[in-house]
This record gives C-alpha cells, structure tokens and sequence, in this order.
C-alpha cells in the first residue's frame, strides 16, 4: 500500500502525480514513479514537459500547481511513467528583461541543470538539426552498476603519478590498437599500457556534457569543433558521445566500467571540472539551462543585466552564492558517490574565489566549503590557480589545509631554465625542493609540478619550434600563448639533421628527469613519454584529427623516451625520499643532509647566483622510509652548451656511485645500475643530465 504523502491526487492523460519531494534536485527514480524537483527564485511558474524518446513534440506539459512550490522549489511525483523511453525538461514563465538580467520565456523548454544524462548527442561528431526547438533534453537513469566491491582508492598523495589525457585524443588515431576508438572503452583497452608506464592517476580532460560542435566552422575542407569541452552544458551526465555503447543508452555504465577497472589496476581518475563558466556564453548565446531557470542567481552579472567574463568564454558562474554553491557541492558529491571518482581538477579555480561584484575574497564559502565536505573528505582538490580575468593565486590560493595547485612557476622556470636561462637556478632549486616559498606551511605536495599539460605544446614541440603554429585554427595565428619559453634546438619543425634531433631527445629527457626527480606531485601529459606532436599547434582546442590524436607508432619510433620515463617513474616510486611531503631537509640518520645542492665541486654552490651547472643529493634514511638500506640519489644537471665535469660527494664507507640515468643514451631498470669506474666525478656532455645511485 502506498504512502499517503505519495498518493496521486491528480491525472492527466494516462499518468497520475502529486506534490514531490524538495530534495533532491532533478529527476530521482522512487517507487512506482518518478520525483521531479527544481530551483527558480524569480520565476512565477513552472510546467513539466515530457516526450517521448527522440520526438519533436512533447507528450504531455504538466504545469506546477502552485501548492507544488515550497519555498523557491517546484517538486513532483509522477507515476507511470516509461523511465527508459522518456525525456524531460522544463519551462518557465516570468518577466523578460535582459536589461535586469532577466530572460524568462515560457516558450522554451530548458534542459534540468541536474540531469544525470542528456539525449541528443549520443553519437560523436553527428551535427545535431539546428531547426529543432528543443536542442537538450533530460533523462532518467537507474543507479543500479554493480560495482564489485569498488570505491576511491585513496592512494597517498605523495605516491601519485598524475597522466593527463582527452578521452577522444588518446585512442582516436589509427595506430591506438583498440576495438572502440576514442571512448571510455577504449581507454579501459589502453590499461595495460597505463600500467607498463607506471601511471597509478589518470586525469581525463573534461567529460560533462558539452557540444562539440559550438562554434564548429568549416577551414579547408575540415570541421573545427569544440573539441576539448571546457563548456558545459550540464554538470551531471557525462558526454555520451565519448561512450562506444551511447546508442543503446549505456554511457553511464560505459564510464563506471572505466573507473572500476583502473581502480582494478591501482589507478585514481581524477576529472577536470569547469564551473567557471558554461556553454550558455554571453548575452548573444543560447538559452539553455541556467538562463532560463534564474540568470541572475547563477551568473556574475553588471549592475546593467550584462555578464561578467573573468573566464573569457562569456559568462562567469556565480560560485559563491549560496544556491550555486551548493549545485557545485552536489555535483562533486554526485560524482564521487555515483561514479567513484577520486578527485578533481578545477579550471581557472580563482573564478570560484570571486564574490557577486567579482571581487577576490579572502575566504571564499564555496572552497571553504568543498575542503570540509563530510563526502568529500577524502578526494583530489587540486587548482589551476588562475582565471582569465588576470587573477593570478599560485602560492596564494584559499587552499583551507586541503587544496593543491598546478604550479605554472614550476614550469615556466624549468623551461627557461633547460634552454640557457641561467638566471633562473636560483628559483629552480626552490622548484625542486617542492617549493616551500610558495607552500612552506602547506607541504610539497600541495605543488603539481609540469613542464607541459594539455594547454600548450607538447614536450615533444617544446623543443621543436620558437613559435607557435596555429594556422589551422582559422585564427590567423592570434590565438594561444606567445610566450612559450621553447626551443627549437636550431630548426623550426621536423628535421633530419641527426645532431639536432639528438639534441632534441637530451633536451626532452633532461626536463623529464627533473620533473620527475622534483618535491612534490608530478603531472605528465599524455604522450610526451613517446614524442607526441601537435605539429607546433599550441592551442588545438578546436582540433579533432591527427594535430589531436596521439600516432602511437610514434611508440615504437621513440622506444628509447619511453623506456627512459618509465623508468624514471619506477625509480621515483622505488624512493619514497623523492616523494617526501615535508620540508625537512637538514641531517638524518645517514649524516648527511635529506636534500642537498651542490656545483660542479660536491658541496660548493651558491644558491642566489646564476648559473648553468649544478647537482642536487637526496639520502634516503633506512628505516626513515621502509627501504632496506641507506641510499643516496644524486641528480647532476648541465644545462650548459659545453661538457662539464661534476665532482661526487663522497659516501659512507661501503657505497659507491652507480650510473642509473643518462639523457645521451643510457638508462636501466632499477637495480641494475653500472658502477662508475671513477667515483670521484662524471662528466655531462653539453645539454645533459644523468642520474647516479649510492648504494652497495
């Protein structure tokens, strides 16, 4: 017998409904029905409209009695519905004045901000029927995976190593192998491979909802898309069309399989997530969502109902109100809850720091708020500690005691540096140490250190081109970053000439060794263990072919940098002094000091003078960090155009040196290092680095 509060009190058509339940928001599956529940502060009423899947025309517009209103919240239960061939979506009815930032139009149906997935875009790269009214529908799906025992992995934080990645980019190409190209499943194929390169944290490139083909235009004979995603059109469901099985309503289960089989394999996935801004753009964009429902509860807007732009895509979400604060919190809850996620990635995360004039606050709710979430207590919260309204936080960010930050000075100075910018030692050590000047009271592992990520070139054209060659974007080369700190090593592009492409390989293998070496958490970007190009495109946001896709022959062509950064990676997991959160670097048990820097003379370097050549000494304590032995890991480093000869320190009795790493062509597995027939010195070639282990 049913509830009395969830009697039906009223019909239309087939289907009977009563007043639902406030919460939660969206569409919720209940027992012999379906409970529709949504926000709208300004809105004077709301109706409910159903189709039925892939119809033109709705079946039946249920309009919100009024006593279905508690507060600002319209709520309905519905029975008899056909969960798995309806779609859904709202209309609301108010006053229509841009001016006051107000654009109800009942005439619209507008798509649930909660939605846990979205129809019409089932396939990738279709190009959706612009004549239709009713671009974004809702639908209703059943949380019932089977997960098998699976939840977060809760890896240490300082133990990750972090690979990011587009879901399309990393198996689209012809050469990935997989069955299911450019989807879920195909990165579920590619685990092995994650494996083999020691990856344990895999971070996709956004995967909400979006439409590729905003903004698409024709440019010789290709379609640009929107191809990397950062515009959501609904936080909740996934983008189908990164799904194989999205035609027959599965790519919700498609995803969950992804991140259960990565746990599987000991991997964390950690999702890029954009609340900065959304797909609905600026006054001239679509009317979507958000616009439609209460614009001037969910957006930044000027006193004259125009949208602030601090994310330079045309609107700036309005994270700090209390309503939207709590769709982000939901969001991030949902995921972690429903779909096991681990973590996220927060684009342009100093927009969140923003209060409703777009001021900075020093103590923004919606951070305070996501750092002591009871749900998300134990996940990834990690920065991009900037916005394009010219906030600029890395060091700064309200971290709260949880957040982490990519450190674009890592990376900016590790680049000038490895090209001849001498100047830049000083600060370099401060990188590597974990930069404590920035994080001194948060930890080393607050500071996501890269050389490269998917903004940008790739390591491979990092040092390939002086400039930027954006040309197929159709924006004459205006767009993406000028300045690069690149080098092209003599020859813009691809060359033949051996000495250069040597060159190249040092170059690329001697910021890999840094990185990887480095205090703090270590970021790669897919492909560059390989020499993945772009073609020296710098911005290829808009780019769905080969400038994108990762050419894995290019795997067997640079065997040697992949087996070099592999193991690179295994080294650095086999020493947890690499990885050490703290910032205590004097002596331990070993009698020397946890982390040193020394010149091309052991000991001797001034740490405030430029230079080109010096070499840093981690000793790693027995007991300290579960190893079985005192061990000692010294990284030399000639950034110079001329060889150099680099004096040892010397070790306690019983070590002595052995070669591990060297960027003109030499690395091995761990424990098969060669001992250094002179333990006094070693000397680097121009532009090289090399590793050395002390041990017995």
């Amino acid at each position: 017998m049913r509830a009395l509060d969830t009697f039906p009190t009223n019909s239309i058509q087939d289907l009977r409904y009563c007043i639902g339940r406030m919460l939660p928001f969206g569409a919720s599956i209940v027992e012999g029905g379906v409970n529709f529940s949504i926000f709208s502060k300004e809105a004077k009423s709301c109706t409910l409209v159903l189709f039925h899947h892939g119809e033109e025309e709705p079946f039946v517009e249920i309009p919100f009695p009024e006593e279905f209103r508690i507060g600002n919240v319209y709520s309905m239960l519905v029975f008899g519905i056909n969960i798995d061939t309806t779609e859904y979506g709202f209309r609301f009815d108010g006053e229509y004045a841009p001016e006051k930032g107000l654009y109800f139009d009942k005439s619209k149906v507008l798509l649930d901000p909660y939605a846990k997935s979205v129809s019409g875009r089932t396939v990738w790269g279709i190009e959706p029927d612009r004549s239709k009214q009713y671009q974004y529908r809702g639908q209703i799906i059943r949380e019932d995976y089977n997960w098998r025992g699976d939840k977060p992995l809760e890896l240490k934080q300082n133990d990750l190593i972090i690979y990011e990645l587009h879901v399309r980019s990393f198996t689209m190409h012809p050469t990935s192998g997989v069955k299911f190209k450019g989807t879920f499943a195909g990165i579920t194929e590619k685990i092995p491979y994650l494996k083999k390169l020691g990856i344990n944290c895999v971070e996709l490139m956004p995967i909400f909802e979006f439409d590729e083909f905003e903004h698409s235009r024709e440019l010789d004979g290709r379609r640009l898309l929107n191809y990397w995603g950062y515009s959501t059109v609904d936080f909740f469901a996934p983008k189908a069309g990164y799904a194989a099985s999205a035609p027959f309503g599965t790519e919700t289960d498609e995803l969950k399989n992804m991140i259960r089989m990565l746990h599987k394999n000991g991997m964390e996935v950690i999702l890029d997530v954009v609340f900065n801004h959304t797909a609905e753009g600026n006054e001239n964009g679509p009317c979507i969502s958000y616009r439609g429902i209460d614009n001037r509860t969910y957006y930044l807007l000027t006193p004259d109902g125009h949208y602030y732009n601090f994310s330079g895509c045309g609107n700036t979400m309005n994270c700090n109100d209390p309503v939207v604060r709590n769709v982000v919190l939901d969001c991030l809850r949902y995921w972690v809850s429903a779909y096991h996620v681990d973590g996220f990635r927060f684009d342009l995360a100093s927009i969140l720091t923003r209060s409703a004039d777009g001021a900075p606050m020093i103590d923004p709710p919606l951070l305070d708020s996501i750092a002591h979430d009871a749900v998300l207590g134990k996940c990834r919260l990690i920065a991009e500690a900037w916005d394009a309204g010219g906030l600029y936080q890395v060091g700064s960010f309200p971290a709260f005691g949880r957040w982490s930050e990519w450190n674009g000075k890592y990376r900016d100075c590790l680049r000038r540096f490895i090209k001849g910018g001498a100047e830049c030692a000083p600060e370099l050590f401060w990188r590597i140490r974990g930069s404590n000047d920035l994080y001194g009271g948060r930890g080393a592992m607050a500071s996501i250190n890269f050389v490269t990520c998917h903004d940008g070139f790739t390591l491979r054209d990092l040092v390939s081109y002086n400039e930027k060659h954006n040309y197929a974007n159709g924006e004459d080369n205006r767009d993406g970053c000028n300045d690069n700190a690149s080098w092209n090593c003599g020859v813009e592009g691809d060359t033949d000439d051996p000495e250069i492409n040597a060159l190249r390989l040092r170059q690329t293998k001697n910021m890999l060794t840094v990185l990887l070496t480095s205090r703090g958490i270590p970021m790669l970007l897919s492909g560059d263990e390989f020499g993945n190009s772009q073609l020296g495109n710098n911005n290829a946001y808009c780019q769905d072919n080969e400038i994108s896709w990762l050419d894995w022959s290019e795997l067997e062509k640079n065997r040697e940098l992949f087996d070099y950064t592999r193991r690179l990676i295994a080294l650095r997991r086999a020493h947890p002094v690499l990885t050490a959160q703290t910032y205590d670097f004097g002596s331990n048990g070993t009698g020397y000091p946890e982390l040193s820097f020394h010149g091309t003379r052991a000991w001797d370097i001034d740490e405030n003078s430029p230079g080109l050549c010096f070499a840093y000494m981690y000793a790693e304590e027995h007991g300290k960090f579960g190893t079985p032995a005192d061990c000692f890991i010294l990284v030399a480093v000639n950034a110079h155009w001329e060889e150099h000869r680099f004096e040892l320190p010397q070790l306690p009795e019983g070590l002595s040196w052995h070669l591990a790493f060297e960027a003109y062509g030499f690395s091995c597995e761990p424990g098969e290092e060669e001992k250094l027939s002179d333990g006094s010195g070693i000397v680097l070639g121009p532009r090289t680095t090399a590793v050395l282990i002390g041990k017995a």
